[in-house]
């Protein structure tokens, strides 16, 4: 199984993976060779020091007999050393083997019993006064020394514990705080590629953040601005071509005007008027809409404009909307974009249905009409320049092959994308996919 649906995702997940988990496993390391050489020494050494206190009780009490000095033992154990001595004369211990317990006390303590005690015994913890009972078998009876639980129990490892466990929430704190610190210009540069990249201006960016984020800022400055120049220069060249290419066309429009009316004069201004027409679809095309600001549409009110002026009585168009539905577009372009894809549409059917969806990410629109179609194997081909569907246009119907061309360059510009498919009515579906 890999590991890798387990990892954090984002980038500051991963930063900060990369900075606690070795904070972390030293402290792990730490704490386990404490944990193996500190508190099994301490605790070791303190059963030895009980063990002890124990087997001096009992030598004391052999030398120095009697039921005065019995009694002055005991109370001296309990004052100096913390012991509750009791003898319980003519008691035997259990005749069974002593099974070694599966706590770290009970195994230390039994083996320094063993080594200076030397006497059989058995050992009883009780968790609620956290006491430890220690019975040892006498010649004449059986001696019960109780201590408490501290005394063979070392605190400082559960405070070592805490201090570890503490330091690494601080230090996981400290990592988060500073790590967002430090991808918060990612984010701004991201969006401020993702903006431009829709062709929204970001005139206010400012690089920021480490040495590498601030290079990466800057060089994307940089390239924003080759790029609005080479708009603005294109934009210019555009405009002296087209005053270039109309003024010589109005002259001739005069000309032909001034002329007395004849089937080659018509034909003349029919001619002059498609080269118009043509000229303007080129300089649309090449001009684009980059250099348009983005303002939020009512996409309802939009479409239903578009709609009332391409409908006719042939063409009846039905718009699927909500009133609500707003998107920051650059309405020129987009509406030429969408009455390209409409007037296609009108051309070949009677029928045309656009409906918008939303959602949290994006807005979809479906153009749908009831005519021909577009054959599979050359859906892709429609959307390159000066393309025409010659044998499914119709022969009195012109056009530069542009149409579609333009619309989808505004569909991308506005960071979307456009696809064909069939439409549920019978003909070709549009799909347009706009982030919201």
């Amino acid at each position: 199984m890999s590991l890798k649906k387990y990892l954090p995702k984002s980038l500051l997940g991963r930063s900060i993976l990369i900075i606690v988990t070795p904070a972390v496993l030293t402290q792990v390391v730490a704490t386990w060779v404490f944990y193996d050489r500190h508190w099994e020494t301490v605790t070791r050494r303190l059963a030895a020091s009980v063990a002890g206190e124990i087997s001096s009780v009992i030598d004391q009490r052999q030398f120095f007999s009697g039921a005065k000095n019995e009694s002055w033992i005991v109370k001296s154990a309990k004052r100096s050393l913390a012991l509750d001595i009791q003898f319980q004369r003519g008691k035997i211990l259990p005749n069974h083997r002593f099974t070694q317990g599966e706590s770290l006390i009970e195994r230390r303590l039994s083996d320094a019993l063993r080594e200076r005690v030397r006497r059989p015994f058995r050992i009883e913890i009780d968790s609620r006064p956290r006491t430890v009972s220690i019975f040892v078998q006498l010649p004449d009876g059986v001696l019960e020394a109780r201590v408490h639980e501290e005394r063979l129990f070392s605190s400082t490892t559960y405070i070592f514990i805490m201090w570890m466990v503490g330091t690494s929430l601080l230090l996981f704190a400290i990592a988060t705080v500073f790590m967002k610190n430090q991808l918060r210009p990612i984010t701004r540069l991201t969006r401020a590629v993702d903006a431009f990249g829709k062709g929204r201006d970001v005139p206010d960016f400012k690089p920021e953040g480490a040495t590498e984020i601030r290079q990466a800022a800057a060089a994307f400055s940089l390239m924003r601005a080759r790029v609005l120049r080479s708009i603005e220069q294109r934009t210019d060249m555009l405009s002296g071509v087209s005053h270039d290419l109309r003024t010589p066309l109005t002259r001739i429009k005069l000309q032909l005007a001034m002329l007395n009316g004849s089937d080659e004069i018509f034909a003349l201004e029919q001619d002059v008027s498609e080269m118009e027409k043509l000229v303007e679809e080129y300089l649309s095309f090449a001009r684009g809409d980059s250099t348009e600001s983005t303002e939020v549409i009512n996409l309802k009110e939009l479409l239903e404009d578009i709609a009332s002026k391409t409908a006719s009585e042939n063409v009846v168009i039905e718009v699927i909307c909500n009133q609500d539905v707003h998107l920051e577009l650059r309405p020129t372009g987009f509406r030429r974009c969408i009455s390209n894809l409409i007037n296609n549409s009108a051309t070949y059917g009677s029928q045309i249905k656009v409906q918008v969806m939303e959602s949290k990410s994006d807005v979809t629109f479906h153009i749908d009409d009831d005519g021909p179609g577009i054959p599979e194997a050359a859906r892709n081909e429609v959307f390159r320049p000066f393309t025409r569907l010659d044998s499914e246009r119709p022969p009195d119907i012109g056009g530069t092959g542009l149409g579609l061309t333009i619309a989808r360059d505004i569909v991308l510009s506005h960071g979307g994308s456009i696809d064909i498919s069939d439409s549920p009515i019978g003909g070709a579906r549009i799909r347009i996919k706009l982030p919201a």
